[in-house]
């Protein structure tokens, strides 16, 4: 069993981190005040090939291997959460939507601009009703003439407010639960009928605009499909599993951020003439967050290892999630204890990290299902 990199997957670490370190991470605490989207940010990742990073370069991506992709997007949360959030709902839903599910005509005129950076995408799925209970969602997709018309409403969608390219759940059979569920391509800026509503004023994850989106009597066309009628529902779980691993990676990278800053800050400040790094109290604390995120990447790798080999990697994918987005809050809250009352402050960026850290535990499947899905595969095994 080979651990190292290769000499590809160290380039790309480091380049992203050369990127990251100097154009990110001076302008996160700007970003984390003022909330707003960094779309110069993004334009210097697509000139990199970051929004595109897993998809092969027919389409304009940088056909990267999904060890690299989750080490790219590691080290993007590392400067930014909220950045990370905005590359993942972007690449690993919305982009791999169209990927996966999308015709050859879909995928050479949406996915290709996704990869390009030169437009933004979305994965519009829960609702006020209908988070982890996918099937409850009321947003229907009624057949008509050669499309269909979209009635009803999206919350909590991240990139929503800024996408180009959203992918869209809806019921085409209401009473089909979810083998009803059918999936579609909405361009905000041709369907009328598309309505941003508002943009959530959250905890952390600043800079990535989380919408509320509704539809009134919104018309697209059939050839906006995405595969067959009631095929929405499997095309989501399928997409989701593998966004899991991101969020592992983008969960790696904040315990990453608030691990180093831990460290540095141990290192420089001191109490009783000595730095507080030599205290054994200290160590153990810096010891056990290393720990816990070299644990959380070997998770993380793991799982992507199953999805390049074409194997299931449901389970591990949900391990790693849960384990990464759990530790991730560990690492950043004893982050917090290291710096004593200024870690309570935003003078430092370790109260950043914690508040970044919590959404994984929420987004994209929450700890308790999670729990669930871990366990039910156990028990199938």
């Amino acid at each position: 069993m080979d651990f190292s990199l290769s000499g590809e997957q160290r380039q790309i670490r480091d380049t992203v981190a050369e990127f990251v370190d100097e154009e990110v991470v001076p302008r996160a605490a700007e970003i984390d005040e003022t909330d707003e989207f960094p779309a110069d940010l993004i334009d210097e990742m697509a000139d990199l090939g970051l929004m595109g990073m897993p998809f092969p370069v027919e389409y304009e991506g940088a056909g990267l291997d999904y060890h690299s992709y989750a080490i790219g997007l590691s080290e993007i949360a590392r400067g930014s959460g909220g950045l990370g959030t905005v590359v993942a709902a972007h690449t690993s839903l919305a982009g791999n939507m169209l990927y996966e599910f999308g015709d050859e005509r879909q995928k050479e005129e949406y996915l290709t601009a996704l990869n390009t950076g030169e437009d933004i995408g979305a994965f519009a799925l829960s609702e006020a009703e209908a988070g982890s209970d996918v099937p409850a969602m009321s947003t229907t997709a009624t057949a008509d003439g050669d499309g269909y018309v979209v009635d009803g409403g999206k919350l909590w969608i991240s990139n929503g407010s800024v996408a180009d390219t959203v992918t869209l759940f809806a019921k085409t059979d209401p009473d089909a639960g979810r083998k009803g569920i059918s999936a579609f391509v909405v361009r905000p800026e041709e369907d009328d009928g598309f309505v941003v509503e508002g943009t959530e004023d959250k905890l952390g994850d600043k800079g990535c605009p989380t919408a509320e989106l509704r539809f009134d009597d919104m018309w697209i066309p059939e050839e906006r499909r995405l595969g067959e009628e009631g095929e929405g529902f499997v095309q989501a779980l399928k997409t989701l599993n593998g966004g899991r691993i991101t969020i592992a990676a983008r969960s790696v990278g904040i315990a990453r951020a608030a691990l180093d800053e831990a460290t540095d800050y141990a290192q420089e400040r001191e109490q009783f003439d000595r730095p507080i790094s030599d205290f054994q109290a200290i160590q153990h604390k810096l010891a056990d967050m290393d720990t816990k995120v070299r644990a959380a990447e070997l998770l993380m790798h793991e799982a992507a290892d199953l999805k390049m080999r074409g194997e299931d990697f449901i389970k591990e994918a949900a391990q790693a999630k849960l384990y990464a987005s759990e530790i991730s809050r560990e690492v950043a809250n004893e982050g917090i204890q290291i710096h004593g009352g200024y870690g309570y402050t935003k003078d430092f960026p370790a109260e950043r990290f914690y508040r970044d850290a919590k959404l994984s535990e929420i987004y994209e499947g929450t700890s308790e299902v999670l729990r669930n899905t871990i366990a039910q595969q156990l028990l199938d095994e």
